[in-house]
């Protein structure tokens, strides 16, 4: 039953319980209701009572004066115990026996049969029917009790009254009418409760949820900002917000507006796109607080209506911070430590803006890849800080032989390259390339006092043109390469222009590809694992898997021996998948076996990231070895990231990160890593390169970039794992800074899965501190 349904005949709430809370609810207007009732009859009886003093010495006059007193009486009585009343039960009770001594003494008086009794016969039971406030059972049986108490007042004793019939009809007839009329006074009544009750609840829910926002409004924790969209001037902010402006008192901010603190060309860009769509999401600004400190924030806002004032809800993250580590990762990231030239990065970039432009203006571009001859050697004799001195001075050397649209940039250890933007003319081009590669051995062989010994730089050189050698980035810088492999072959020391015959390398390509094949198709490509480990704990948290080729007359052979077959789409895909279904059957052995082998990672190629199904056939590998995806995970290098497959690395990274794998990204900092791919990209984990921690604790920059990294990863609640780990000096130095886990030979070497078994069981403190039997299992993997 439902708790707001109305009974059919009396329009009284069906629920008893519904009924009584709205009687009692009603209470205090029934009891001035009914206090007023009593009231009334008793001064309209009174009146009555004086009136008939001009009646003495009618017969009726001895039946008229007690039955005026009566009611007189019982009305004061009455109203003065109407007050005690504390529920409308008791108040009920009161008035019907008020009633039922109205009309027994309203009987006695219509017995004298007079016109006014005939109305008097129809009036009192209207007036119980439809003024009196009982329930719908008491006032039917009331009133027709009363009609019929005075028809049978004013027909007896006999002989009835020729109106006596017409009387009764009339009697009848206006007892139903005014039952009806009962019935939907009833209903209307308490339809009309139900609104008022529903309006009440609503008007409170919404009261609550006024107290809740601006609850929420001041106490969540980042800044809040609520402005007049037509001037800008702040109508409110919580807490955060002035706190976050430096915003002392609350009467500061009736004097302040957006133009105060926000440029003029980031509120047009704001307002612009508010004006568009009536929302912005995480646009990127800067602006000052009261104080004029600058700060930088992601803006979040919506258009909203308050009464009839337009305004503008603000919400700021501030990423000043997080902007200041971006911006110190950024320049490590573009920029080389050592001597300040760009990196290999910037120079991709710049290379890939020169071609494109060069193709539109139909421009010619040289390229000089350049590498220090000797430069090991100054390194053992004279020592690394000797090395760095060496490369510094060259840089600068370099520096000085490009012009305006040029770039000199360092690509790593002892090599540089150089871009020379050309006009038209190829003929032009090529005479500048070989002006200033003719100039580079002039300008470098001026000796330079070093450890206080003289040494004089020398540098193999190897030329490529664009458009001449090739069309695209790669292509140019690996016919640079090539070139730069024959000036050395041919002596050292000198420049080499590329020529098609120096492709020939591309024959061991195809050949290492072939022998790949056979290697695939007979079992020869074995995954190594090399365990990665709690840096405060020295467990063993899970393994790196690395490829590995039984090579049938060269022995066991490192991916570096055969990384050009991972660039063949259709050889890297199936390398990829190899390794990934042996990896699944250790880790399925093992789990049988009952050991922990933590979770293990293996490397996604870019070839494999050409198969569309490439996240399904991972997932579905999975299942099929009956593996939780919570063992595995994947790792992939900024190169996969950037080799313009963007759209579907991220697709197959989101499916498998959905499904519980776990994302590395590998060589974190050495040139190519992008902020923009920690955004865009769902990366759980981030690994510092082994060229940053071989060094860390003797170069300072090399510790720079590792303490910069690990800050970013600890803002962006990455773990970052640490590669190349070779003594207890760098462990420590990374666990103090805050590194998750760490691989290298301090721990392991890459060892075979049958060594797993027993590198699990020699427990935690043979990686703490690795012991002479640890090293020599280590080494025989």
């Amino acid at each position: 039953m439902q708790p707001n349904s109305l009974s059919t005949i009396g329009g009284e709430f069906a629920d008893p319980l519904r009924e009584a809370a709205f009687q009692a609810e009603r209470l205090p207007e029934t009891l001035r209701h009914a206090r007023l009732l009593f009231g009334l009859a008793a001064i309209l009886n009174f009146l009555f009572l004086a009136s008939d003093w001009r009646f003495a010495g009618d017969p009726h006059f001895v039946v008229a004066v007690p039955a005026r007193l009566g009611v007189v009486v019982v009305s004061l009585l009455c109203l003065g115990l109407a007050p005690r009343a504390q529920n409308f039960p008791w108040l009920q009770r009161l008035i019907l026996g008020w009633e039922m001594a109205t009309a027994v003494c309203v009987a006695l008086l219509v017995s004298s049969r007079s016109d006014i009794a005939l109305f008097v016969v129809l009036m009192l039971p209207a007036i119980f029917l439809l003024v009196v406030p009982t329930s719908f059972r008491w006032t039917v049986m009331v009133g027709v009790g009363t009609s019929g108490l005075l028809l049978a007042g004013y027909a007896l004793p006999p002989p009835l009254p020729a109106t006596s019939i017409g009387l009764g009809l009339a009697a009848v007839m206006a007892n139903v009418a005014l039952l009806l009329v009962v019935v939907r006074s009833n209903r209307l009544r308490r339809l009309e409760w139900i609104a008022m009750q529903a309006e009440r609840r609503a008007n409170q829910e919404l009261q609550d949820s006024r107290q809740l926002f601006e609850a929420l409004f001041k106490a969540v924790p980042i800044p809040v900002v609520v402005s007049d969209q037509r001037d800008g001037r702040f109508v409110n902010m919580n807490d955060a917000a002035r706190s976050f402006f430096e915003i002392g008192t609350p009467g500061d901010l009736e004097v302040l507006s957006t133009r105060d603190l926000i440029g003029i060309a980031e509120r047009k860009r704001v307002q612009a796109e508010l004006d568009r769509h009536a929302t912005v999401r995480d646009i990127e600004i800067a602006l000052r607080t009261v104080e004029g400190d600058r700060r930088d924030v992601l803006l979040s806002a919506d258009s909203v209506q308050i009464g009839s004032r337009p305004c503008v809800i603000t919400s700021l993250v501030d990423i000043t911070s997080r902007k200041a580590a971006e911006e110190m990762i950024r320049d490590a990231a573009h920029h080389d430590v050592l001597t300040g030239l760009p990196n290999r990065a910037l120079f991709q970039a710049t290379l890939d803006a020169s071609l494109a432009r060069a193709e539109r203006e139909q421009s010619h571009i040289g390229l000089i890849l350049l590498d220090l001859d000797a430069f090991k050697e100054v390194n053992d004799t004279l020592g690394h800080d000797a090395g760095d001195m060496l490369l510094k001075e060259v840089a600068q050397r370099l520096s000085t032989l490009v012009g305006p649209g040029d770039l000199v940039a360092r690509l790593g250890g002892d090599e540089f390259v150089l871009i020379l933007a050309g006009d038209s003319g190829t003929r032009e081009q090529s005479q500048r390339i070989h002006a200033v590669a003719a100039a580079i051995p002039d300008v470098l062989a001026p000796a330079v006092a070093i450890g206080g010994r003289s040494v004089s730089p020398r540098a193999s050189l190897g030329l490529s043109l664009y458009p001449e050698h090739a069309r695209n980035a790669a292509d140019l810088l690996t016919n640079a390469d090539l070139a730069l492999y024959a000036a050395k072959a041919a002596g050292r020391n000198q420049a080499a222009l590329f020529k098609p015959a120096l492709r020939a390398n591309i024959e061991e390509r195809v050949t290492i590809a072939r022998e790949i094949r056979t290697a695939l198709e007979e079992g020869g490509i074995v995954p190594f694992y090399q365990p990665k480990v709690n840096l405060d704990t020295g467990a063993i948290v899970g393994f790196e898997a690395l490829a590995r080729w039984h090579h049938p007359a060269r022995g066991l052979l490192a991916p570096a021996a055969f990384a050009s077959a991972f660039d063949d789409p259709e050889i890297g895909a199936a390398l990829g998948t190899r390794i990934a279904q042996q990896v699944a059957l250790d880790l399925r052995s093992w789990l049988t076996s009952g050991l922990d082998p933590g979770r293990i990672f293996v490397n996604l190629s870019t070839a494999q990231f050409v198969e569309r199904d490439l996240a399904e056939t991972f997932l579905t590998m999975l299942e099929a070895s009956g593996l939780p995806t919570a063992r595995l995970g994947v790792e992939v290098t900024e190169t996969v990231l950037l080799g313009g497959r963007g759209e579907r690395v991220a697709e197959v990274l989101e499916r498998l990160h959905a499904a519980g794998i776990r994302v590395a990204l590998d060589d974190f900092g050495t040139g190519y890593a992008s902020l923009t791919h920690l955004k865009r990209f769902p990366v759980d984990e981030i690994k510092v390169d082994r060229s940053f921690v071989n060094d860390l604790t003797r170069d300072v920059n090399d510790a720079a970039i590792v303490t910069a990294v690990l800050q970013l990863g600890r803002s962006l609640g990455l773990d970052v794992t640490a590669e190349g780990v070779e003594t207890v000096e760098q462990a420590r130095f990374l666990q103090a800074g805050g590194c998750t886990f760490a691989q290298g030979y301090l721990y392991a070497k890459p060892i075979a899965s049958s060594r797993i078994p027993r590198l699990l069981q020699k427990g935690v403190g043979a990686l703490a501190t690795p012991s002479a039997e640890f090293a020599d299992l280590a080494a025989a993997g």
